[in-house]
């Protein structure tokens, strides 16, 4: 179970950065709004941890 959480947590930061890397190798036209981009991502990915975190919780709990 350790080995799966910590697996996720490796895709994750692995896809944070890949994503990021991604979004500085775009047109002119995408480089203008990169700012606006990038934080909407960031705000995706606040949402997708926490709900994962609570998901994850949750499991926990009922398992117990």
């Amino acid at each position: 179970m350790l080995f799966l959480i910590i697996l996720v947590f490796i895709v994750l930061i692995i896809s944070v950065i890949l994503t990021l890397v991604i979004t500085g190798k775009s047109d002119e036209n995408y480089r203008s709004s990169v700012k606006r981009n990038t934080i909407n991502l960031t705000l995706i990915y606040v949402v997708i941890i926490v709900l994962s975190l609570v998901a994850l919780g949750g499991y926990i709990w009922w398992q117990m």
